[in-house]
């Protein structure tokens, strides 16, 4: 079997455990699964460092070996349009291609980064699908870190997971290429992808990767056809201003007035804690802006018992679904408004 290419059987090619890769000269290697696109040299690793150049070929250091395997409600990914009220089964490997100083799952994400090694324990793809199916989950997230950096696992879980009747999601930072997420259509039916800012020279700085990336990454996922979400983590002084949260807005209503936009509630973490949680009128104003630039729904994140956490009808502006915190206390039967029948965007 040529380089970069893979079963989900995994048996036959012992020469590399990775996809979307390609050999260069002197034994370097492409990775071109995130928009890093890493030319990484013999015995060094891409961004992520858990991509590695062993004798010109790459190979995962991650692959199936799990961090993190729990049952959680998909409103907490957060996905509020996909399946409401059900639950997910989310898994995660260390690793991620960023390294957000604000990161709230830090110990996970950076953990090869800071400690320089690769926690975690094998766990067989089927035995994933088998944990969801007995836990009653309706789908697998693959979330907590970054999905593109363990997407071998995820692809074959995903596989698996699809023939027993499973959906999967992925809880993004959006940095993946348009090979990656035209990959990805053969398991995957939805992301929720965070965009942090939309401030080039911010990302780079705080996150160390760039706004475009993103942004083509989000639209490679919506032409792949998956449902898609977005959350921007709204921090104080850093993308809290109106002009920014504005742009955000804006540029998700070009995408889709149907795109949910979470705006959640910043937490002091990791390499941020020089200042305080974002308050209250800052993300109602969020909110606001959203709705202003024609976004349909807009949602607050980590403000349990908010009333910013309910659908609300966009034609008559009834509330059809009722959340609180993570539990959802009305549902919208067949995705319709009850009052005027109309349609709410999304899975259910």
């Amino acid at each position: 079997m040529a380089p970069g290419r893979s079963t989900s059987t995994r048996t036959a090619d012992p020469a590399s455990n990775a996809v979307l890769w390609r050999p260069l000269d002197g034994g370097r290697v492409a990775c071109d699964l995130c928009a890093h696109r890493c030319t990484i040299l013999p015995g060094k690793a891409g961004v992520c460092k858990v991509r590695v150049n062993r004798e010109g070929r790459l190979f995962s250091l991650v692959l199936d070996r799990l961090l993190a395997g729990q049952v959680d409600p998909v409103e907490k990914k957060p996905f509020f349009h996909f399946l409401p009220g059900s639950l997910s089964y989310s898994i995660a490997t260390a690793g991620c291609n960023f390294r957000c100083r604000f990161c709230q799952n830090f110990t996970l994400s950076q953990a090869v980064r800071d400690g320089g090694i690769v926690p975690g324990r094998p766990v067989a793809p089927a035995a994933v699908v088998e944990a969801a199916l007995a836990t009653g989950c309706r789908t697998i997230a693959y979330t907590y870190t970054e999905p593109t950096i363990f997407f071998e696992t995820a692809e074959e879980v995903g596989l698996l997971g699809r023939e027993r009747g499973l959906k999967n999601l992925f809880v993004t930072n959006g940095y993946l290429t348009k090979e990656a997420a035209d990959r990805a259509r053969s398991f995957l039916d939805g992301a929720n992808v965070d965009l942090k800012g939309f401030d080039d020279r911010r990302y780079r700085q705080v996150c160390g990767a760039s706004l475009k990336g993103v942004l083509e990454g989000l639209e490679a996922l919506l032409s792949a056809s998956v449902w898609v979400e977005v959350t921007t983590l709204v921090v104080p002084g850093l993308n809290d201003s109106e002009g920014e949260l504005r742009a955000i807005a804006r540029h998700l209503r070009s995408l889709g007035a149907h795109i949910p936009w979470h705006v959640s509630r910043f937490h002091p973490d990791y390499r941020m804690e020089d200042r305080g949680p974002t308050p209250l009128s800052t993300l109602e104003r969020a909110w606001e802006i959203g709705r202003e630039e024609g976004l349909a729904f807009v949602y607050l994140g980590n403000v349990p018992g908010h009333r910013g956490e309910n659908t609300y009808c966009p034609k008559c502006g009834t509330m059809v679904l009722e959340r609180v915190g993570f539990a959802l206390r009305r549902a919208a039967p067949g995705g319709r408004c009850g009052r005027c029948g109309a349609e709410i965007a999304g899975v259910f």
